[in-house]
């Protein structure tokens, strides 16, 4: 659908009510810049509306990076694993992000509860996270955010790449930021030395959400982005995959080991490479 510019009345709280032509039903999320409600519209459809949150109104910096990232959703969502776009825009000048409704948890939360839906389809989960950013690569963009947070799971185990506010384009060389935004447990020490980057960031963020997903820890786990950088590059204290779950089977940590080498050059090429060897090591 069409970027849309609408100007009518809304609520601007954090209680449901009337948005514009939407009317917010529940709270779905709230964090960092944004909330995310269960929205309907006059046919009652239901959709994921995510709003920037008020206090940001005069941030023209945060909003021009909400606004990148709703236009990098619209050109990669054509993916099974990719939540879908629908429309964005401003209503009353606050600008927001129509996706499809989902009845999902992240991640994080899913593997915090011991949830069985992991447990029973953790080797498709896998590869649907893989997927998703094989495609998002092959479009162009690398994601830069990508952790457990930003992946849906539903209830029949199928997942959904979320929140491309800090995606940038893949280049033919290394992209050096002026800023460093993330999350310090899943950048690779490239990217928290402030060094130039490239898609292999990506790589390694998914295989530190494996590694999670597969062990119940972190593999560079630390207080401060000092620290985690420290047992990244000196890998004291480091444990297998294997040595915490022995139930892993050893081709596949050698792919998510492959993933988290501290030298992006030993990482896979592509994440097309990763995921066609997750695939074999998975028997899939």
């Amino acid at each position: 659908m069409a970027h849309a510019d609408i100007e009518t009345q809304t609520s601007t709280s954090r209680s449901p009510g009337p948005f514009g032509r939407f009317y917010l039903q529940e709270l779905l999320n709230s964090g960092g810049m944004a909330d995310i409600w269960l929205a309907t519209d006059s046919k009652n459809k239901p959709y994921a509306l995510r709003r920037m949150l008020e206090s940001y109104k005069w941030n023209f910096f945060a909003k021009r990076r909400f606004l990148r990232g709703c236009e990098i959703l619209a050109t990669i969502s054509d993916n099974d694993n990719i939540i879908s776009y629908v429309e964005h825009g401003k209503i009353k000048g606050q600008p927001y992000l129509l996706m499809e409704y989902v009845e999902a948890e992240n991640l994080k939360d899913l593997y915090n509860q011991h949830d069985p839906v992991l447990t029973e389809n953790v080797a498709q989960i896998l590869i649907d996270m893989a997927s998703g950013l094989e495609h998002m690569h092959e479009n162009g963009y690398m994601h830069l955010d990508f952790k457990p947070e930003n992946v849906l799971v539903t209830r029949n185990a199928g997942v959904r790449l979320v929140d491309f506010d800090l995606a940038q384009p893949i280049d033919d060389k290394p992209l050096k930021l002026s800023k460093n935004p993330g999350t310090p447990a899943y950048m690779a020490p490239e990217q928290l030395r402030g060094e130039a980057i490239t898609h292999r960031v990506d790589i390694f963020a998914f295989g530190v959400a494996a590694y999670e997903l597969l062990t119940n820890q972190k593999p560079f786990p630390g207080e401060t982005p000092a620290e985690i950088l420290r047992k990244q590059t000196d890998r004291s204290g480091f444990f297998t995959l294997r040595q915490l779950n022995p139930d892993v089977p050893a081709n596949l940590e050698k792919v998510i080991l492959r993933c988290i080498e501290s030298d992006p050059e030993k990482r896979h090429p592509f994440v097309g490479v990763m995921a066609r060897e997750l695939k074999a090591a998975l028997y899939v």
